[in-house]
This record gives structure tokens, C-alpha cells and sequence, in this order.
């Protein structure tokens, strides 16, 4: 399932949280015109073809809900118009869980909206103080349950590495999410952006970001809990951005963030078959479409094999779905090896 992101930023924010500069994180962009809503659409229905019932069309980039009320209508009208003429699957928004309620519930399901993302970014109330985000765990819970209860779609987001929190908070956070049943999250690390509150904390040596092999590790373990309790994971890391890059002081930003954490998980996975065999030349086949995760960016998780005395090369097996692989000596690399894990 695709979208169609059109960003409102910052307007619907009642405060500054630490963290936050969605200035950056929308690159500057100003709030769309309901002009420009229906001709992003209407492009978009046209290249989509078919694919336009699969599609949503998206308000991300602040708190939706919490704009004011006549510039939110002005832009949900011509998305409702595009959403009933081309054949979109509905609308999808962004907002804080303080600014939801049955009675804007019932508003947007009016205009088509099928799913809504609370930005949550921790259960724990301290970590929210500290961030100044201005609403506790239990607006989360209340806002989660009013979602679930109108039948739209729940998306939860979470940050990792904010002031105040631990990898233990951090890991008590999505145990906690899961337990809201969301179809989706997104998941974060704590970057530090130029003119924030964390930015101010860094360099008075009051906040220390995550690195980026800390949040790798952490977000290595998050995935997991989330895909076995059947919650999608639909971003790891933000987007990569010219501005976000440029105005970065410190945190683990990388562009290709959530491929990082992928290949962290496959040798997380490979590494214990490996070590059932004495050190040596293997042949690993994977799928195709892995070659690059299994491999890892700058070739680091052949590097960790090699370290532990196992050279081995990754064969593309067209046979193999995605997250499996077979293990075999590297001599008999044209035959099917051992039972895909």
C-alpha cells in the first residue's frame, strides 16, 4: 500500500517538543493550498493507474487535527472529492494522541479518512516531560482506544533515544504500543536538529545521543517484537533529506537507516547456523532481492563473519522467499546446500 504525502508542518503543534524542528523535517515546506491537495491528487491518479485503490492519500509533517479547524476542512475537501472521483483508498493523517476525540473522529471519517498515526514516541510519562511533549501515556491509551473503536486503521509512532529514556524504556515503550493492537508504527532514533531544545542539551553536555551502531543494535531488537505481534513496520529511521542532513548536529541519522537494521537482523539470524559449523569457506544463498542486506553496507557483515573465521559468499537463490537462507561449503556452491532456515 502506497501514499500520497502532502505535508502541513508544524501548524497543528500547540508546543516545541525538544526534538523538534519540523521546519527541517519537511524541508521548509509552507501548508498546501486545497488547490494544490487536488492537483497533487489528480497527478497522482494519473501515473497511478490501477494502483490508485491501493493508495492513500496522506497529511503528515504535524498535528493534523489540531490546525486550525477551517484550514483542516479546506484541505480535506478536495482529497474527499479526489477520494470519491479517482478511486483513492481514503485518507490517512498525522496527530498528537491530545488531539483526538469522538467528535473529530467522526468528522474525519466523514471526509474519508481510513487511518490515523498517533504520535506517541514514549509510554513513559518522565521521558514525555523531559521532551516537552505536553500529553501523558494515558492520552496515548485513551486516543488509541477512540481510533480502534470508530473502525479507522491505528498507527502508532515511537522514537528511540530520547532525553531521559534508556534502551529499557525504549523496549518497555513498543511492549506497550503492541499492547494498543496498532496495524502499523513507525519507529525513530533521536536525531539532534540545529535551534532545538536538544541541541541546546547536547552542548551543554546535559544529553548524549544514541550512536549509530546503539541505535541500530536497539531498533534490531524492536522489529522483531513488533512483526511477531503481527504489527506492521512501515518506517524505520526518517526520510532522507537534503535539509535534515544539513542541519544535523548529532544522532544517528543515516539515509539507508532501516537497511542497516535489516542486514544487524540477518546476521543476527546467520551467525548461529554458522557457528554450528567449524570455521571455514561457505556458500550462503539468499534471495535476490537480499543480496545487498545480507552483504551489509560497506560489506560489514562479511567483515564480522571473516572475523570469526568464516569466509563466506552470498548466492542469489531466485527459489528462497525473503529472510530465508541456506547454508553450504563454498566447493559444492552450485548445489542446494542445506534446508533453508
Amino acid at each position: 500500500m502506497g501514499s500520497v504525502a502532502l505535508f502541513v508542518p508544524h501548524v497543528g503543534c500547540p508546543q516545541q517538543c525538544s526534538f523538534c524542528d519540523q521546519r527541517a523535517i519537511t524541508g521548509g515546506a509552507q501548508p498546501p493550498t486545497p488547490w494544490q491537495v487536488w492537483q497533487t491528487a489528480q497527478a497522482a491518479a494519473s501515473h497511478l493507474g490501477q494502483r490508485v485503490k491501493e493508495t492513500e492519500i496522506a497529511f503528515f509533517g504535524g498535528s493534523f487535527t489540531a490546525i486550525p479547524r477551517g484550514q483542516m476542512l479546506s484541505l480535506l475537501a478536495p482529497a474527499k472529492e479526489a477520494v470519491e472521483r479517482f478511486g483513492f483508498r481514503g485518507l490517512r493523517c498525522s496527530t498528537r494522541p491530545d488531539a483526538i476525540d469522538g467528535e473529530m473522529l467522526s468528522l474525519l471519517k466523514a471526509y474519508h479518512m481510513v487511518a490515523v498515526e498517533l504520535g506517541a514516541q514514549s509510554m513513559d510519562g518522565e521521558v514525555l516531560r523531559r521532551n516537552r511533549r505536553g500529553h501523558s501515556p494515558e492520552d496515548t491509551v485513551r486516543a488509541a482506544g477512540l481510533i480502534r473503536a470508530a473502525g479507522l486503521e491505528l498507527g502508532l509512532q515511537m522514537m528511540t533515544g530520547l532525553y531521559g529514556s534508556t534502551p529499557e524504556k525504549d523496549v518497555e515503550t513498543a511492549r506497550a504500543l503492541i499492547a494498543l493492537q496498532p496495524a502499523t508504527v513507525r519507529v525513530y532514533p533521536t536525531v539532534v536538529l540545529e535551534g532545538t531544545h536538544l541541541a541546546a542539551l547536547y552542548r551543554q553536555g546535559h544529553y548524549h545521543p544514541q550512536t549509530l551502531e546503539e541505535a541500530v543494535a536497539l531498533c534490531a531488537r524492536l522489529l522483531p517484537l513488533f512483526e511477531e505481534a503481527g504489527v506492521r513496520v512501515i518506517r524505520v529511521g526518517l526520510h532522507a533529506q537534503e535539509d535534515v542532513e544539513r542541519r544535523r548536529v548529532a544522532g544517528p541519522y543515516h539515509p539507508a537507516f532501516r537497511e542497516l537494521v535489516e542486514s544487524r537482523r540477518f546476521l543476527a539470524r546467520l551467525l548461529p547456523e554458522l557457528e554450528k559449523q567449524p570455521p571455514g569457506a561457505y556458500a550462503v544463498r539468499v534471495c535476490p532481492r537480499q543480496l545487498s542486506v545480507a552483504t551489509g553496507q560497506r560489506r560489514c557483515n562479511l567483515e564480522a563473519l571473516a572475523r570469526r573465521g568464516y569466509a563466506v559468499r552470498f548466492v542469489p537463490d531466485a527459489s528462497l522467499a525473503p529472510g530465508r537462507f541456506g547454508v553450504g561449503p563454498q566447493e559444492t556452491r552450485n548445489e542446494k546446500g542445506k534446508q533453508a532456515q
